[in-house]
């Protein structure tokens, strides 16, 4: 196996307080005994052991500083840690930051053009929606900030090659017409959605049941407006669905059967499993406890304990076994597939809502080739 990315908790707080937060507002208390910031000497060794892993597996992978919020690093410390990695690791390894965009200013801006740094910035929408949910720690709402932070972006020299997209937490209680305007709109250069946290004991929000079709539903009303534009924005969720309903390969966790290989390091330096697992009961820690000061990263991701959270992504469950729509579905994210019954040998919780999802998906497909076919 390979790693193709690289997780940096550089920051364990935030600066908002998102009520639908797998770190923060799903049961995990263990961001309260981490560090803050990760500091200069864990970045030293973090770009070390990355140098080491790159060297060994001979690929490149992509480096996403992620937190919290990592933008809290400030720009000083943002541009000694870009600079670390980027002594340490070849040109082909991109160095990502996903943010919630509030922090977005010049000089945290200046440092990411400087050392080659992408931005994706967390937005669910317009501000009745947005703020729905992602609100500060004062409870006030972040909509407006978000916003400021992405005309600073976008009005930055190098702001068009920095801005990679806009990540959307689904809100299936909102209107999907006024959310696929709002970001045709915005003209980003993709949009991202993403499902919310939960799993069989604990059902995401806006779900009634594991049977129900809500976020399903929702999907695939984006999907037809998507469709029906003649100048659609970009929606990776649907082109991966649309490319492996059409017997083409997917490019993103949770969909096909194509293996991802993800090592995600905390502040502390720590190495962990995917941070979503923090949603359920059994967490994101290796029995080894493994850290970038006392173990060998590049040994770590080759050890019988990491392939079995590797292989882990493959879905376990009887009844996805013999589903028809496995290579496209996947099994959905492990976070999703939890029981306290069965662990992860489950489909996800949001089986019936892909199964809608690629039902219509097929729907369009046929409709195209008839179309084609008639002309």
């Amino acid at each position: 196996m390979r790693i193709d990315t690289v997780l940096l908790k550089v920051a364990s707080r935030c600066n908002l307080n998102c009520s639908y937060c797998y770190v923060y507002n799903m049961g995990d208390v263990s961001w309260r005994s981490k560090p803050k910031l990760m500091s200069a000497t864990t970045q030293i060794a973090v770009a070390a052991q990355l140098k080491s892993l790159f060297d060994s597996q001979g690929n490149p992978f992509a480096v996403v500083l992620h937190g919290g919020e990592p933008l809290m690093l400030g720009p000083q410390r943002l541009a000694s840690l870009a600079e670390t990695l980027r002594g340490a690791l070849p040109s082909t390894c991109s160095l990502n930051i996903q943010t919630n965009g509030v922090l977005l200013t010049s000089p945290i801006l200046d440092v990411c053009s400087q050392f080659g740094v992408t931005v994706s910035v967390s937005l669910d929408g317009p501000a009745l929606i947005h703020d729905k949910h992602r609100i500060d720690l004062r409870g006030k709402p972040s909509h407006a900030a978000v916003m400021a932070g992405l005309r600073a972006l976008r009005s930055h020299p190098s702001g068009q090659s920095m801005f990679s997209g806009v990540l959307a937490v689904v809100d299936p209680t909102s209107n999907p017409d006024e959310v696929y305007q709002y970001f045709k709109d915005l003209c980003a250069p993709s949009i991202d959605f993403l499902y919310r946290d939960g799993n069989w004991d604990s059902l995401p929000s806006g779900k009634m049941s594991g049977n129900t079709s809500e976020y399903g539903t929702w999907m695939s009303r984006i999907l037809d407006l998507y469709v029906s534009d003649p100048q659609p924005p970009r929606i990776r969720f649907l082109d991966d669905l649309i490319k492996l309903v059409a017997g083409g390969a997917g490019s993103k966790e949770g969909m096909g059967i194509t293996d991802f290989g993800i090592v995600v390091i905390d502040t502390d330096g720590a190495i962990t499993k995917n941070d979503t697992l923090k949603s359920t009961p059994l967490g994101d820690r290796f029995d080894a406890e493994w850290s970038v000061y006392a173990s060998d990263l590049a040994q770590v991701v080759r050890s019988p304990e990491f392939a079995a959270y590797h292989v882990a992504q493959r879905p376990t469950s009887p009844f996805c076994s013999s589903c028809a729509d496995l290579s496209i579905c996947g099994g959905g994210m492990l976070t999703h597939r939890y029981s306290e019954e069965s662990g992860y040998a489950n489909p996800t919780v949001y089986c019936t809502d892909q199964r809608i999802l690629i039902s219509q998906i097929r729907r369009h497909l046929a409709a195209h080739i008839a179309k084609r076919a008639a002309a």
